[in-house]
């Protein structure tokens, strides 16, 4: 299922933009006493990301200023950060969470088990070059430092793009994956053979997947989900779980991932803001339905219920009720 059938929140605005004119609503919100905070909302919750950056490069055309640093003069707190977020090209992004995730006291690894799981290897391309550019390292590196054993595996696994894009499914190797996951788990009395998950899981075609999915139903009591997390634990369970799941409904998966981000004492608002500017303009409407069928309340009502101020007020133009 490619992001392409989906429909994000934040769309172009197309014929009626006018980037002189947003570039200038943006210097005049931040001249002067005070700051409109509601006028940055407007803009940047009603551009697109490319027109953001075309936005961002006419202000400093026309005021020889640059925007970032002018909203970190003006601005605090998480309003800020999500700000800033948004006024990052895409990939660059992606490479940014990354870095965060790896950056600070413990490795977050969840942050590197969603991206690394859901991009195309186009995409995961695109963010390692990023990744040097901006840090001076390889992503790769990275991973291996801050990460070990299976799990260290299986993300640079995924790290290198090489999911296979084919169209055209093979039957025969539908069986054979099948046969050889529940051989490697299951129904391997010597224990897991974790490098056929891997294999298996990480290269192959979404749609190839979900049909080895539906033919493991055939040999086991339990489905490829539950296999998968009777036969691994810790962070590699974790890990092979995102990728089942997301191969089955990437929409209820990032359901998932969002409710995830409020569960607990306090809201886990750096993983939030990382998946409404990464999804406000890919599938946004479409995980919001996901998610109010999935937890009988509205995305929107749960991150009002989760945020506050001009942050909140942010969040919810993006996403939208």
């Amino acid at each position: 299922m490619a992001a392409a059938y989906f429909e994000g929140t934040v769309l172009p605005a197309g014929d009626t933009l006018d980037v002189e004119k947003a570039a200038e609503r943006l210097r005049k919100a931040m001249k002067g006493l005070g700051t409109d905070e509601n006028v940055i909302i407007d803009v940047l919750s009603n551009h697109c990301n490319s027109e953001r950056q075309m936005i961002k490069s006419m202000y400093k055309t026309m005021y020889g200023r640059v925007i970032i640093h002018d909203l970190q003069d003006e601005l605090s707190g998480h309003f800020e950060t999500l700000c800033l977020y948004f006024l990052m090209p895409s990939r660059n992004f992606d490479a940014h969470c990354l870095y965060l995730a790896m950056k600070s006291l413990g490795t977050k690894e969840s942050t590197l088990i969603e991206i690394l799981v859901s991009r195309t290897p186009s995409q995961l391309e695109e963010i390692r070059e990023n990744y040097r550019k901006n840090y001076g390292h390889e992503l790769e590196a990275a991973i291996k430092g801050e990460t070990s054993g299976d799990l260290e595996r299986v993300l640079v696994s995924l790290l290198q793009g090489q999911r296979s894009q084919e169209p055209e499914i093979d039957v025969e190797l539908v069986k054979k994956d099948a046969e050889d996951l529940y051989n490697a788990g299951e129904g391997n009395r010597m224990g897991t053979d974790e490098t056929v998950f891997n294999k298996i899981l990480v290269n192959r075609s979404m749609g190839h997947l979900r049909r080895t999915f539906e033919e493991y139903r055939k040999l086991d009591d339990q489905d490829i989900e539950g296999a998968v997390a009777a036969e691994t634990s810790g962070n590699l369970k974790r890990a092979f779980l995102a990728i089942v799941r997301f191969v089955r409904s990437p929409l209820e998966y990032f359901a998932e991932c969002f409710h995830e981000s409020f569960k607990g004492s306090g809201t886990d608002d750096e993983r939030l803001m990382q998946l409404v500017v990464s999804h406000s303009e890919v599938d946004m409407k479409d995980i919001k339905r996901v998610y109010a069928e999935k937890y009988s309340q509205t995305l929107y009502s749960a991150i009002k219920g989760e945020t506050s101020g001009d942050y909140r007020k942010l969040l919810l133009s993006t996403v939208g009720e």
